[in-house]
């Protein structure tokens, strides 16, 4: 039994010693990597709520894209910290890490070698997201280095863009293949509409025509919600004996784009009509209006 206690109390002692050897370092290194871990977080959300800035319509998608983000970077810096840290409470515990190291690095080299695709969409995905290059409800054109895509977008992560093409087409873009992102749904688009004429058609009664028609339009609700530059009429387009095709302008908000040239290519044929100006039924490689 006394020998028993006498173990005992040694043990105490070697513990106690160790402790007193190693214990403050290992204190001061948990209690660092807290305090960097507590900084790290303030610091996230710092640059969260600058991100969000002020309320807009599209506040909800940018705090899903805000919060994709930081997450991204508090998970980051965690895992950061807190490997450093461990490495070095491993240090005072006089474990020998040239091994795991060295395990470390060649596990970590065959894991590159097979991660290196999901490493690089996670990258490109942080930085479309970190410059909001495009977000939930963008109509996008992408270039990718399987051929081009187009679509609405309707999820983004670090990893894919999910585009729905106008057919329904579900595209599932790696974000590390796109090249090339062309955003039809950012500050303003352009409707374009092409009207033939007959080739002895008088361009000048035409355009009078369609100013006193887009006068006219400024009283529909639904077209001064769509357009932002009211139509203007440009000119003579091309010319043939066939035709002559004169084309009309406008400058709407992007989403509304197809559906302004829609509507504004229907109000323009039923004035024409009304007015007996002439469109030809067809003409060789140019479209009806």
């Amino acid at each position: 039994m006394m020998t028993a206690m006498v173990l005992l109390a040694a043990a105490g002692e070697r513990v106690a010693d160790w402790f007193a050897e190693h214990g403050p370092a290992l204190i001061a290194i948990l209690a660092v990597a807290i305090v960097i871990t507590l900084l790290a977080r303030l610091l996230v959300r710092r640059f969260q709520r600058r991100l969000e800035g002020s309320p807009s319509i599209t506040q909800e998608i940018n705090l899903q894209r805000i919060t994709t983000l930081t997450h991204a970077l508090s998970a980051a810096a965690i895992v950061i910290i807190w490997v450093i840290a461990s490495m070095l409470i491993l240090g005072q515990l006089e474990v020998n890490l040239a091994p795991l190291l060295a395990s470390a690095g060649v596990a970590g080299v065959a894991i590159g070698f097979g991660a290196q695709s999901v490493v690089r969409d996670t990258l490109a995905g942080f930085f479309i997201l970190l410059e909001n290059q495009y977000g939930v409800g963008d109509v996008l054109g992408v270039q990718t280095t399987a051929g081009p895509a187009t679509g609405r977008v309707e999820s983004l992560t670090l990893r894919i863009t999910t585009l729905r093409d106008f057919d329904g087409t579900l595209h599932i873009v790696p974000n590390g293949n796109i090249q090339v992102v062309s955003n039809k749904s950012r500050g303003w688009a352009r409707a374009i509409i092409d009207i033939r004429l007959a080739p002895d058609e008088d361009v000048s009664r035409v355009r009078d025509v369609l100013d006193d028609l887009f006068e006219d339009l400024r009283a529909d609700p639904k077209l001064n919600d769509w357009i932002r530059e009211w139509p203007t009429v440009l000119g003579v387009e091309t010319a043939s004996e066939f035709t002559k095709v004169l084309r009309v302008t406008a400058e709407t908000r992007p989403s509304k784009r197809f559906d302004a040239e829609r509507l504004l290519r229907e109000r323009i044929t039923a004035r024409l009509v009304e007015s007996g100006i002439r469109v030809p039924a067809t003409a060789p490689g140019i479209p009806q209006l």
